[in-house]
């Protein structure tokens, strides 16, 4: 790509740092579930396939919101879109403080629910409004920026997880045995529970200032928002002929997965192959979204140079062989390949965001919520992973999933992102109707 397309506009700014920071703030509880999976193993006693459907819970939020996001901006506009899920987030968030004092795993899964509801609106609006606040040519550019900031909310989350919600105290069988036998093992379960109160009550509110931040600001109007045309847009059969655009859709739906399950896992797998304690583990966890954070600045650098979509191509390429390694040699080799394959993922997200987005014109809203609604991936591949875990008893071959799904990025970055242009918009008549 040409590196004289200019990134952004001086009067947009304001509009993209206030929206930049969204992705700070949904960093945070997208990774905080890493930590939770863990917690939750201990505090409710339920195994790995079990404790994985906060992630289910979690990403089914996105998938059922992420439509009537797109409908909703489509009507009021980005602004109204952001807002609604900055209080919805925030709500999910509050509601953290009776599940845990009820002790109710399934209260826990849908407060989970209510923050993902929040994030869909956060997700489908602000990667479509960066993408279109400047020149086209350089979209992914702009999201990856953007997006860069996202890793320092993951590495965030884990961080408070880590710090505040693991105690440390991982008991023996025999202590367990001899709190059960003096009666104290429930209140050691209930005290492991309330301790994500008080982390999750701080995000929300700060969560609930950034509304009332955003809320007070005037944004600018962007690409078709507030045109007819962006108000007839919702033709699904006319959205679908966009091949590239199906493809993007695909390959979110794999990368999320590949993601979400491999960070999920990361802590067991560390504990399993190399035997460190629990808040060891989540500092590797931390580490490698570090190395997350690093590699999408990296990006956004790199692709000034090379083309987003083959740049994209060969970290997925690199990361099958990462994994690979992972599979057949765990242990410390296999952590550290996993610790890297974070790096090479970094610029996924966006990348297939803004490349699934060309070309869209006045559909790109409903477009965007779509790739959004495939993070829908995330709450299949993760309890996936550990249904394999629990029939092969090996963490090492439950990795063999998401090295599935880089093999479905590595033909979409090479092959199929190539925009090709409708059969039926093809002749001037059709096109000026």
């Amino acid at each position: 790509m040409p590196s004289g397309h200019k990134l952004l506009a001086r009067e947009h700014l304001a509009a993209f740092v206030l929206v930049t920071a969204l992705f700070f703030l949904w960093g945070i509880p997208n990774n905080l579930n890493d930590v939770l999976i863990k917690q939750f193993m201990k505090s409710f006693e339920i195994t790995r396939l079990k404790a994985g459907l906060v992630q289910s819970a979690f990403y089914f939020g996105y998938f059922v919101l992420s439509l009537p996001a797109a409908l909703t901006m489509r009507r009021f506009g980005y602004k109204t879109g952001l807002v609604t899920g900055l209080f919805l987030y925030s709500a999910g968030t509050l509601l953290f403080w009776p599940a845990a004092l009820i002790r109710s795993y399934s209260f826990f899964l849908f407060a989970l629910f209510v923050i993902a509801s929040g994030l869909a609106f956060l997700e489908t609006g602000a990667n479509s409004f960066i993408a279109q606040l400047g020149d086209p040519a350089s979209s992914e550019r702009r999201l990856n920026l953007a997006q860069a900031f996202n890793p320092l909310g993951s590495i965030a989350g884990v961080l408070i997880g880590t710090a505040f919600i693991f105690s440390g105290v991982e008991l023996t069988a025999g202590q367990v045995n001899g709190l059960k036998a003096s009666g104290a093992y429930d209140a050691y379960l209930q005290h492991e529970t309330v301790r994500v109160i008080r982390p999750y009550l701080a995000l929300g509110c700060a969560v609930l200032l950034w509304a009332l931040l955003i809320l007070r600001t005037k944004f600018p109007s962007v690409g078709y928002e507030g045109t007819s045309a962006a108000r007839r847009a919702g033709n699904f059969a006319e959205l679908f002929r966009h091949s590239h655009f199906v493809q993007a859709v695909i390959a979110q739906f794999f990368y999320v997965g590949a993601q979400v399950g491999t960070w999920s896992y990361f802590i067991q797998y560390v504990q399993d192959y190399v035997h460190q304690p629990e808040k060891v583990a989540g500092y590797f966890l931390t580490g490698t979204l570090v190395a997350f954070g690093v590699g999408r600045f990296t990006a956004t650098y790199l692709m000034k140079f090379v083309a987003p979509n083959r740049l994209m191509g060969s970290y997925a390429l690199i990361n099958i062989g990462l994994v690979g390694l992972a599979v057949l040699f765990p242990g410390w080799t296999g952590v550290w390949a996993i610790f890297l394959t974070s790096f090479f993922m970094s610029l996924m997200f966006p990348t297939i965001f803004a490349l699934g987005l060309k070309g869209l014109g006045p559909q790109t809203k409903l477009g965007g919520s779509l790739i959004v609604m495939a993070i829908i991936g995330g709450a299949v591949f993760t309890p996936l992973m550990g249904l394999v875990f629990e029939i092969t008893r090996s963490m090492a071959l439950a990795m063999l999933v998401p090295l599935a799904c880089y093999v479905f990025i590595a033909y979409f970055a090479w092959i199929g992102s190539a925009v090709r242009l409708p059969a039926r918009m093809a002749t001037p008549s059709v096109e000026s109707a």
